[in-house]
């Protein structure tokens, strides 16, 4: 999963971040179905000023277009916690 970690960040570097912590949980999910079909399990808490002024719908949003097509075949589930500086 080394190198889904690194496009994951590589991607999400389009936000701008202040502060990001992303965590590989794939192996607590050792055969679920997602598993099994290679998407990994991914929590992420990520800090950033574009997020200043959104929702967490709009939020979400805004992370899973930076991802592309990483949600459609790298990643099966992802955990979102997403801030602006000031709630982080």
């Amino acid at each position: 999963m080394r190198a889904t970690e690194e496009l994951i960040r590589e991607r999400l570097a389009a936000l701008k971040p202040v502060a990001v912590d992303l965590r590989d949980e794939s192996a607590q999910h050792a055969g679920h179905a997602g598993a099994a079909s290679g998407g990994g399990h991914w929590q992420l808490t990520i800090v950033s000023e574009a997020f200043r002024g959104k929702n967490a719908v709009a939020r979400h949003r805004m992370i899973y277009e930076a991802l592309g097509d990483l949600m459609k075949r790298d990643i099966h589930a992802l955990k979102i916690e997403a801030f602006a500086p000031e709630q982080s």
